[in-house]
């Protein structure tokens, strides 16, 4: 899968500077970074194959646990095309007073 952009991770991750997390949420999107990145999902099974965690909440938007769920990762896939999209990366807690559906990267 092509991710668009890991750049947006790079800086959520420099926002940690000095919290106690930092390394491991780093370390925990890198892994997802990496495992999605060779991954070949065709649908939303495939993905909840890889990460029985994951939270289908449309046919293409898609929400991952990060560092034991301390974290949310939301993402919209086109799977025709092999593209997920970063669409906002936060804390439980922050991720709980937005919409799902209808966030955009940097909100």
């Amino acid at each position: 899968m092509r991710i668009i952009a890991r750049r947006t991770l790079r800086e959520f991750v420099q926002q940690l500077a000095g919290h106690k997390d930092q390394a491991a949420v780093k370390a925990a999107l890198d892994a997802w970074f990496a495992e999605v990145k060779r991954a070949r999902w065709k649908n939303t099974t495939e993905v909840k194959r890889s990460y029985a965690s994951a939270s289908i909440v449309t046919g293409e938007r898609i929400v991952f646990n990060i560092k034991g769920n301390a974290y949310r990762l939301i993402v919209a896939v086109n799977f025709e095309a092999s593209i997920v999209w970063i669409k906002w990366i936060g804390t439980h807690r922050s991720y709980d007073r937005i919409e799902v559906t209808e966030v955009k990267y940097g909100e």
